[in-house]
């Protein structure tokens, strides 16, 4: 939405559930997947997704005006390019596991986004104590989540893997690991690394079959804990990714000083997250995603580069770098120095 505010801005953006619905639907039902082995005409295409006829021609077509389908001039559709790349669910970097999450989890959530604003409290029933413990109860919540943060993480984990100085460490441990995608798409970009993934224990056979799948079993393991009750991980580099913004500004600290402590001197943290802008005028993404803390979570909230820089300087990380990773990503990375840290 452009800063103009027009009529045309606000309706675009009123009416913008529709497209990010009929997007979740495709994926959900098949579309992109069935269509990346080629061409089809519409008949065909509803009989393989196994849609009614009703209302299959509008939804083939509104994907081809919203830019995800394309049609040629028999009448078959096709995927446009980064559909086809990003949304078969046969291609390793298929993100369809986020639209799917996002679906299941967060659409029917944002209906209740008034009156978190009204009480200041989240809106999905239970407290932040239960919260994952209640996801991952259930088998099906549970798949849904962790195959939407592999979709989730996927850009930033493969910009992550291009823009940090990799050659200089041997070992890292990403802390909230879920199915293990950031580890892969390390170890898959360079050949020397070997890695962990910590997350709570009910997710190691997730980690583990993601894992063989991407042929990188001898080099990456599962470290399992909380890190609310254990200590991280020792390695020469840490990666704290899209995980600070679940919590209160106490658990975001005291998950910096337990990465501080587990790190040798001269180790990197990496922390990297849809950060919101300086100004907070420009990223509606980072700005939208603290809102859906509001509704999602008891105290967690998105924040600047410089409340991060401020929060890991107190702990005692020095030499801090800002680095755009993709995907409306962005990386902080610091080095633990031999300084005494700030007291908290």
């Amino acid at each position: 939405m452009s800063s103009a505010g027009t009529l045309e801005d606000i309706l675009q953006l009123g009416y913008a559930f529709r497209g990010a619905k009929a997007l979740m639907s495709a994926v959900e039902l098949g579309v992109f997947t069935v269509l990346a082995d080629g061409p089809l005409d519409s008949d065909v295409l509803r009989s393989r997704l196994g849609i009614a006829g009703r209302g299959a021609r509008d939804f083939f077509d509104a994907l081809v005006a919203l830019g995800l389908l394309q049609r040629d001039r028999e009448g078959r559709y096709s995927n446009a390019r980064d559909c086809d790349r990003y949304l078969d669910q046969r291609k390793p970097d298929y993100i369809g596991g986020l639209l799917e999450n996002l679906s299941a989890r967060e659409y029917g959530a944002w209906n209740a986004l008034s009156d978190a604003l009204r009480t200041g409290k989240p809106q999905t029933g239970f407290d932040a104590a239960e919260h994952f413990g209640k996801l991952y109860g259930d088998p099906r919540r549970r798949d849904t989540f962790v195959r939407g943060m592999t979709g989730a993480s996927l850009p930033a984990a493969q910009s992550l893997a291009r823009r940090f100085p990799w050659e200089q460490y041997a070992t890292f441990a990403d802390i909230g690991t879920a199915q293990g995608c950031v580890p892969v798409q390390l170890a898959l970009a360079h050949g020397h690394l070997k890695g962990k993934g910590f997350d709570l224990p009910v997710l190691e056979p997730a980690f583990v079959e993601y894992v063989a799948d991407s042929g990188m079993s001898d080099r990456l393991s599962f470290a399992p804990g909380d890190f609310f009750a254990d200590p991280l991980p020792t390695a020469d580099v840490l990666i704290i990714g899209r995980v600070l913004h679940n919590w209160d500004l106490g658990a975001k600290r005291m998950l910096l000083r337990k990465a501080f402590a587990a790190l040798p001197v001269g180790g990197a943290l990496i922390v990297y997250e849809r950060l919101i802008d300086e100004a907070r005028r420009e990223s509606a993404t980072g700005l939208l995603s603290s809102l859906n803390m509001l509704i999602m979570t008891e105290g967690g909230f998105d924040f600047t580069a410089a409340d991060c820089i401020v929060w890991m300087r107190e702990v005692g990380f020095q030499e801090l770098r800002i680095e755009p990773l993709a995907a409306s990503h962005t990386m902080i990375a610091a080095i633990k120095g031999t300084a005494k840290p700030m007291p908290v």
